[in-house]
């Protein structure tokens, strides 16, 4: 199947056979989606950022030196609101939620940026590895215990002058203690109860699905965290009797297992696809 149109509608036939559905999903899809870390949504809203620092992207603005609590929180504020809060579901996450309506699904994602489950779809069967930008933690990582951010992020955002927040809104835990954001980044990270329930009924989706005609959907997943979802898609592809895997993957669609061989590729834009 070499031309679009053809792989397209395989797909939508793949899509009404499959009796187990699972999602993979890295950061390419919310690229596709509209969420641009570097661009000109990035520029216009980090301006201020940009011309003090020279912060030429959100990902590095993660690991910038600040020189104080209360312009690392106030960049904090304003990232959390970029990448969490500010848009909203986005229409392609929606479209891929009509695309897998009525099918027994289930995600496993390296986003950090909660569309699936604004979106709409089930959060019990969305397992989101990596963390989620709506949670603060413990900075040492205990207890595991996560905390909601969206009440502080709101204080903080009108607070914020000259790329600073006031001392006083400098987020702590309940007990007063140092909080991190809920984002792997080291051994901190925590694995609260849900991650821990959510890992568990992900595994337990994949031995159900396993002799079942099961349908691996991978979206923009390179090379930064393979282990987590594209080589593992690929190994059950290769191992499991009736598993088709689909990649969409502009840059990296290769695969990098021997033996599959129900497996279809596109490299176009994603929002070409999923409608």
């Amino acid at each position: 199947m070499s031309s679009f149109s053809e792989r397209a509608q395989w797909l939508k036939e793949q899509i009404a056979n499959a009796d187990y559905i699972l999602i993979g999903a890295g950061s390419g899809l919310s690229a596709a989606a509209g969420l641009d870390y570097a661009g000109e949504d990035f520029r216009r809203e980090f301006r201020e950022w940009i011309d003090r620092y020279g912060i030429a992207d959100l990902y590095s603005s993660s690991f910038f030196p600040f020189e104080t609590e209360e312009e690392r929180w106030a960049m904090w504020a304003k990232h959390i609101w970029f990448s969490r809060y500010r848009t909203g579901a986005l229409p392609l996450y929606k479209k891929l939620l009509k695309m897998v309506d009525g099918k027994d699904y289930f995600v496993i994602t390296t986003n950090v940026d909660g569309q699936f489950e604004m979106a709409g779809f089930d959060t019990d069967r969305i397992f989101a590895t990596q963390g989620d930008y709506c949670y603060f933690q413990p900075a040492s990582g205990a207890p595991k215990e996560l905390y909601n951010n969206q009440e502080w992020v709101e204080r903080a955002l009108p607070a914020i002058h000259d790329c600073r927040i006031p001392t006083e809104l400098i987020p702590h835990t309940p007990d007063g203690q140092p909080v991190s954001m809920n984002l792997r980044c080291d051994d901190t990270f925590v694995e609260d109860s849900h991650w821990h329930q959510q890992a568990q009924r992900y595994s337990d989706f994949v031995r159900t699905a396993s002799d079942r005609r099961l349908l691996l959907l991978e979206f923009g997943v390179g090379f930064n965290t393979p282990v987590i979802i594209r080589f593992p898609f690929e190994q059950m592809a290769a191992q499991f009797p009736d598993t088709t895997l689909v990649r969409f993957n502009r840059d990296y669609p290769q695969l990098t297992t021997q033996g599959i061989s129900r497996y279809v590729a596109f490299s176009e834009g994603v929002e070409q696809i999923v409608m």
